[in-house]
């Protein structure tokens, strides 16, 4: 008998170590029983099932897309993972065959976990100390990416990537579940749709855009053997920052193996090897920032868009989880800006913000009855870059920091957290209306004085801006003339707190410390000054406040989106308090005031535009007379300026639309416009409805009922 060397038995342990370790693995993935005496013991059989139908109905993260109103433009996506889902039928064979060349070409033959696969990789990676070779098939990688996408802690991620013997066990045993429940068709295109390809390329639709901007289905041989040959290590086998002879030998090996494996003659694969590689890489825009420059203004409206969506229920818990949401729900999302109603308000908005300026101005249009936001137009470039931009014009602030202008993020416009800026006469509208809604009629009268000492503002003693002001005033002449001491006198009638209230109701916001405190139950009763506009509010606000006048009192909910889909086409829904199942896009309104009051409110408010009310007079003159006449049809609205003008703004509406213009600085409120400027917002809201209407049928206002005129 002889013997071998103890030095030569020495080198056969790790073999025979190997064999066993696989062994033992196959034994527990196959035999629970066996399992529950060793490594297996872990991973039970209803814990399996339950997961491998999870996988089978789990879907991986998705891009969402956003389109213009035509639902065609394509504007901007939202990823942290560019993956657009893609069918089978939709990817080139060619593709689908280099995958399994690639990574499991023995996929068609196992059941999901491959024996001998193992049984190889295990006696190569212990000759060689590491780890040469893995024994994942294509079922066991899709198991592992499916694990870690529809996992819901961090816990349930690190779970299912760690490189440990149990969650190898727990894939392998997942592997033969999934397969007794989905087709070799269906686990190869959930694979297809998984698999990371670098350059943030999330699936094959993605890599193939990025890499070769072209769709799947129009791959060609070598191209879909370099994508495939990716998937090992993308960093490493990089055709675009790496060396390319790395691709190029990875991509021939992947040529070589669809030869052998009878997918390619081996004259067609040695002949494809000898291809040059031609990349012709794109790079997907993704959030707000990277809408295409001829559409930059509609950076503003995205940006709204993302504020408003992660404020809705319907997409999660909590702030985070709702922008999650729209990063990997694959949604496709329609704006409700109208593209001329959008080119009617940039032009119209002065442009020297853009440049030099640091006062912005901006207009927002609303769609009475909707709520949808139509426009949004400031004298800003939407962009993330502020290196060129100049010292801010506060002086509180430190000289490093950069001015808004021209370049910006900053919601200047509303629907973000800034709080806006003083509106000035604007607010008159809202004791108006809470006077009006509680019985009060348009001919209520009082002999405004210049000068008014309110007994109820605990002295407080406001006066008008022009002494022509004074004698007896009601409504329509009061909120033509924009007479101070008439307003405050109304607000002591109705209330501050109506008035404030009513305001809410209207979808106005409370965002400084000092409004929120005279807001509050303790002190709003005292807040005289509301009605001459000392609270900041945005045009988003204000334009859809008054739009719901328009709308006979109807308030509906700020909303930027005409429509809103699931990755499957249907409606994305939430439910209501009440039960109820709506679409999220659907406009979302309430009865806020009495329609009558609604209706003699705007006849009130034709005064200020020189227009004529249906049922009064407005008393001689006006402070916006050139409206009427600019828009060509019915028009009413208000003026308002902040003291030594700081902020100028008008507010105008038809029974069709309602536009929100201001100008003021937003780097320092007290950098006052001017008197020069406060024409501006007056021209362009009027301009903007004008342009915005041209064409279409006039509409008259209804008049308001008896009741409320006196």
């Amino acid at each position: 008998m002889s013997y071998r060397p103890l030095a030569s038995l020495g080198r056969c342990v790790p073999l025979l170590r190997a064999g066993l370790i696989a062994g033992i693995i196959l034994a527990a993935v196959a035999y629970p029983i066996v399992a529950a005496a060793g490594i297996g013991a872990k991973v039970g059989a209803e814990f399996s099932e339950h997961k491998a139908d999870l996988l089978r109905t789990t879907l991986p993260a998705e891009t969402s897309y956003v389109y213009a109103a035509d639902g065609k433009t394509l504007l901007t996506m939202f990823y942290e993972e560019y993956r657009q889902y893609t069918k089978l039928d939709d990817i080139a064979p060619s593709m689908q065959q280099a995958m399994v060349a690639a990574e499991d070409s023995r996929f068609y033959q196992h059941r999901g976990v491959d024996p001998k696969g193992v049984l190889r990789a295990f006696v190569a990676n212990s000759q060689s100390g590491g780890v040469s070779q893995g024994a994942s098939t294509i079922t066991m990688q899709y198991v592992r990416m499916a694990l870690r996408d529809s996992a819901t802690t961090p816990q349930e991620v690190q779970e299912a990537t760690a490189q440990t013997s149990i969650r190898k066990v727990r894939e392998m045993r997942l592997a033969l579940d999934v397969e007794k429940q989905m087709s070799k068709e269906d686990i190869l295109e959930r694979y297809l749709n998984s698999a990371y390809f670098g350059h943030r390329a999330y699936g094959i639709y993605a890599a193939a855009q990025i890499f070769f901007s072209k769709k799947p289905k129009d791959l060609t041989p070598v191209e879909s053997a370099t994508l495939a040959g990716l998937v090992k290590s993308p960093s490493e086998y990089d055709p675009v920052t790496s060396d390319q002879q790395e691709a190029i030998g990875r991509r021939n090996y992947v040529l070589e193996r669809m030869g052998q494996l009878g997918y390619l003659s081996p004259e067609a694969a040695a002949r494809a090897s000898t291809e040059p590689l031609r990349i012709d890489q794109s790079d997907p825009r993704n959030d707000c920032a990277s809408i295409p420059q001829r559409h930059n203004s509609l950076g503003f409206a995205c940006d709204y868009l993302k504020n408003w969506w992660s404020a809705q229920p319907a997409f999660g818990e909590n702030r985070l989880e709702r922008i999650d949401k729209l990063r990997r729900g694959g949604y496709r999302i329609v704006l409700s800006i109208d593209p001329r109603i959008q080119e009617a308000a940039e032009k119209n908005i002065d442009a020297k913000g853009s440049t030099g300026s640091p006062f912005a101005h901006g207009v927002v249009v609303a769609e009475p009855g909707t709520g949808r936001v139509k426009a949004m137009a400031v004298n800003r470039t939407y962009s993330l870059d502020t290196s060129e931009n100049g010292p801010t014009s506060n002086p509180e602030a430190d000289p490093k920091v950069k001015a808004n202008f021209p370049n910006t993020v900053a919601p200047l416009l509303g629907g973000g957290n800034l709080p806006g800026y003083q509106a000035g006469s604007t607010f008159k509208m809202f004791p108006m209306l809470a006077a009006l809604d509680s019985g009060m009629p348009l001919s209520t009268a009082f002999d405004a004085p210049h000068r008014y000492r309110s007994e109820v503002y605990d002295g407080w003693a406001p006066s008008n801006a022009s002494g022509a002001m004074t004698g007896r005033q009601t409504m329509w002449s009061g909120f033509g003339k924009s007479v101070n001491t008439y307003f405050v006198w109304l607000e002591e009638k109705v209330g501050a707190d109506r008035a404030v209230r009513l305001a809410e109701q209207l979808g106005l916001r409370w965002r400084t410390d000092v409004d929120k405190a005279q807001a509050s139950p303790e002190k709003v009763k005292k807040w005289g000054a509301f009605t001459l506009g000392v609270s900041d509010a945005t045009p988003l606000e204000l334009a859809n406040a008054y739009a719901a006048i328009a709308a006979d009192g109807r308030y509906c909910e700020a909303i930027p989106v005409l429509s809103i889909t699931n990755r499957d086409g249907t409606p994305a829904t939430y439910r209501t308090p009440a039960g109820l199942e709506r679409e999220v896009a659907k406009p979302r309104c309430r009865q806020v005031v009495d329609a009558g009051a609604a209706r003699a409110a705007t006849d009130a408010a034709r005064c200020p535009t020189g227009d004529r009310p249906a049922r009064g007079s407005c008393g001689g003159w006006s402070t916006a007379d050139s409206v009427r006449g600019t828009v060509g049809r019915p028009v009413a609205g208000k003026t308002g300026t902040t003291d030594s003008t700081r902020a100028a703004w008008f507010v105008g509406y038809t029974p069709e639309l309602a536009a929100a213009s201001f100008i003021a600085d937003p780097d320092n409120p007290f950098n006052a416009v001017g008197d020069g400027q406060s024409q501006k917002p007056i021209d362009a809201v009027a301009k903007t409805l004008r342009d915005a209407l041209k064409g279409q049928p006039t509409r008259q206002f209804t008049p308001p009922p008896d009741r409320m005129v006196g």
